[in-house]
């Protein structure tokens, strides 16, 4: 078992210095020089921005989750909220640079509309759900109070 473990991190650690050779390589020496700001800004806009609207987002959505009955769709908005959030995290780069650069038919689509398309889908898709399991929900608890549970 430590010979795989040390085989996995000489593997790993060959492909990092190999990844590195290829970056320098590639990389002017004015990009290798605005490449750690640009990191930093990334690290910066991530502990500023992001990480205080998905805890603040989480908080909200778990104080919405305590009202009665939505512990039920918690679990559908939640989903809902996580892939509109990684689409526009994905989304964003396309976005920026929608019709710039030296030639024109590198992004050449309506990134901006059918990025709204995305959400809107993603958005019904969750409201759809989120309206069947409270429903289920709903007829499951009317069944219970009943005494319809169980075939009698």
């Amino acid at each position: 078992m430590r010979l795989v473990r040390v085989a996995m991190a000489a593997v790993g650690v060959g492909l990092g210095l190999w990844g590195l050779r290829l970056l320098l390589q590639s990389l002017s020496i004015d990009a290798l020089i605005r490449l750690p700001l640009w990191l930093g800004g990334a690290v910066l806009a991530d502990d500023f921005l992001l990480v205080p609207l998905t805890v603040t987002a989480g908080w909200l959505l778990t104080r919405w989750s305590i009202g009665p009955g939505h512990h039920r769709t918690i679990g559908a908005v939640r989903t809902t909220a996580l892939y509109v959030g990684i689409t526009t995290l994905v989304a964003i780069p396309l976005l920026v640079r929608q019709g710039k650069g030296v030639n024109p038919t590198v992004l050449p689509r309506d990134y901006l509309r059918d990025w709204l398309l995305l959400e809107a889908t993603i958005i019904v898709v969750g409201v759809i759900v989120a309206v069947v399991q409270s429903r289920r929900a709903t007829f499951s608890s009317s069944r219970a109070a009943s005494g319809d549970i169980g075939g009698r």
